[in-house]
């Protein structure tokens, strides 16, 4: 893609968030998109196709982008690596970036458009909860295989550590707003718990006597 092209469909995205996030999704208009973005309206239809299409591209961009560090490929493990300090480090980054303010309001614009538009809480999912789970499996299958954890099966272990997690404190914060969202501390102080939790079902079991 070519510089300005780039610039121009950046510029759109970031404006067609600022509308659908301000009015939701019904209101907004591929004119007012153009007129907000300086963006001509036919050059949003030729690089989207369409206002749909457009707030696709919107869910699955941010998603993929609030992934970040949190999501990055599983370190190599070794017999010395610290399992509660590499799934704290992780999942204290996940837990803020999914509690950002932006990225819950885009969750309940989605999930208010499910009956009329179910690809995009698809997009939301794939590119979100299910990556998360994908990526934190593969790094408990790496801790397993040193035998920090007896694991059996990643991808399970995986999403009850996910749902330690993310389930109180983001029901929370959709339900009941951004004042509801756990300040740093309290999330760090979350995620030890649920850390510890798990290390503890899934501690390595001793020869039965």
């Amino acid at each position: 893609m070519r510089p300005s092209s780039k610039l121009k469909r950046e510029a759109a995205l970031d404006a067609a968030e600022k509308q659908f996030l301000a009015t939701g999704y019904e209101s907004v208009t591929m004119e007012s998109i153009a007129h907000e973005s300086g963006v001509a309206k036919q050059t949003l239809y030729t690089h989207f196709g369409s206002k749909r299409a457009l707030f696709l591209e919107l869910v699955t961009t941010s998603t993929t982008g609030a992934r970040g560090a949190a999501f990055a490929a599983s370190p190599d493990m070794e017999e010395t690596s610290d399992p509660r300090e590499l799934l704290r480090e992780r999942l204290v980054v996940q837990l803020a970036q999914v509690l950002d303010p932006r990225v819950l309001a885009l969750r309940r614009l989605v999930i208010g458009e499910l009956t009329r538009s179910p690809e995009l809480a698809g997009a939301l999912y794939r590119n979100g909860p299910a990556y998360a789970i994908e990526v934190l499996a593969e790094l408990l299958a790496g801790i397993a295989a040193t035998g920090a954890l007896e694991i059996a099966d990643p991808v399970a272990a995986a999403t009850q550590l996910n749902w330690l997690v993310m389930g109180e404190p983001i029901n929370r914060a959709m339900l009941l707003g951004d004042d509801a969202i756990l300040t740093r501390a309290e999330i760090e102080e979350h995620v030890e718990g649920a850390v510890d939790v798990f290390l503890r079902a899934y501690a390595p079991r001793g020869p039965l006597a």
